[in-house]
């Protein structure tokens, strides 16, 4: 089994987080292929960065999914998840829709745990759009900047732990999400200081993308999810190009 992992944003380091804990999660036998944006943002904290994002996973999938069984994208909103299911013809998972459906299997009600305030609009947004906005208990965040992208763990890991033990207190969280990428392998080092089960999103979508290889279903031909309709591009990447439009890029008149 292969599997090509993408990290939407422009972060090595975040990249190198990802990957170390993905290792942890796969079989004997999964191979992985990690991937960084090669445009955009070192991490997404609103709506305009989620679509920049969407855009650089789509790009980075398009070129390199022939080769693999499945496709993760690695940022807590699932930049361009929906788009790339319904382009790819092979399962494609997110860290966020994972980490849900996980949370929801350990508990009543889950609380997310988020790298910043700006990103809690977005983060209530996706779980809102999933449909599991009833079960959410709180999200709560950091409230300084940020210093180093790649050492939020150990330049915020006591803030973050606290944050998740007023969840529970407060909120009554029965799981915690430790949300984000640069939070990768957290939930496995701090979980027996948390009194409540922790998930990690990277953890969850690769014992998904895993699970989704095996089940085997076929891809959609039809309903929402089919590939898109044939029609004329432009601009695109050859690669995208012949996903989207499912033809060559030709120019489009703008003449009325």
């Amino acid at each position: 089994m292969k599997l090509l992992v993408i990290n939407p944003n422009i972060s090595g380091d975040v990249t190198r987080l990802i990957e170390s804990e993905a290792r942890r999660s796969i079989r004997p036998g999964t191979e992985l292929t990690m991937a960084t944006a090669p445009f955009g943002v070192a991490y997404i904290e609103t709506r305009a960065e989620a679509q920049i994002g969407g855009y650089a996973a789509m790009q980075v999938a398009a070129e390199h999914y022939a080769e693999h069984d499945a496709v993760v994208v690695a940022a807590f909103g699932d930049p361009g998840l929906a788009a790339l299911r319904e382009i790819l013809p092979i399962p494609v998972v997110g860290m966020t829709e994972s980490a849900l459906v996980s949370a929801c299997q350990r508990g009543s009600r889950f609380s997310v745990i988020a790298i910043s305030q700006r990103i809690q609009a977005w983060y209530r947004e996706t779980i809102t759009a999933y449909g599991f906005s009833e079960r959410l208990a709180s999200i709560r965040a950091l409230d300084e900047p940020l210093a180093h992208i790649g050492r939020v763990q150990e330049d915020q890991g006591q803030r973050l732990i606290a944050l998740a033990e007023r969840a529970v207190q407060d909120d009554g969280a029965d799981v915690l999400i430790l949300a984000g990428a640069p939070l990768a392998g957290l939930a496995r080092s701090v979980a027996d200081r948390l009194p409540v089960p922790a998930l990690d999103g990277v953890t969850c979508a690769l014992q998904q993308a895993q699970a989704m290889v095996d089940l085997g279903a076929a891809a959609p031909t039809a309903g929402s999810f089919a590939p898109p309709p044939e029609k004329p591009c432009q601009g695109l990447p050859e690669a995208l190009a012949r996903l989207v439009g499912r033809s060559t890029a030709e120019p489009v008149s703008t003449v009325g």
